[in-house]
């Protein structure tokens, strides 16, 4: 496995675990579709919400901050993904959000920032 997908699979992981201890419950990582992928679907049980979930993570800010990589083009493949997973599992009548995790690693310490309703 290559450094890059190593470190974004260890954010993924790290987000689970923030979103598992903030009361969220994992519903399924990596979905994939013709449309797009999404990192985490996970339902906010406080709020009673569905929550797609991109996950960015980065060893460096060379390029810039994590959520930064979230572009538009970016965000329209998350959103039709996310119009597919309801239509596939049948899903109406919940809260729908769209959120980023930036994970930013850095000597063995990590920085993480959940951005709540980014796409709107």
């Amino acid at each position: 496995m290559y450094f890059k997908q190593r470190i974004g699979k260890l954010g993924e992981d790290l987000a689970c675990k923030y979103l598992e201890n903030n009361n969220y419950k994992i519903i399924h990582r990596n979905f994939t579709c013709r449309q797009g992928e999404i990192d985490i679907i996970a339902k906010d049980n406080n709020k009673k919400e569905l929550v797609f979930i991109e996950v960015k993570t980065r060893s460096n800010l060379k390029y810039g901050m994590p959520c930064e990589a979230v572009n538009k083009e970016k965000r329209k493949h998350i959103y039709e993904a996310g119009r597919y997973y309801l239509y596939k599992y049948k899903i109406q009548d919940i809260a729908i959000r769209l959120d980023v995790i930036e994970i930013y690693i850095k000597n063995g310490t990590y920085y993480l920032n959940q951005i709540k309703q980014a796409f709107l």
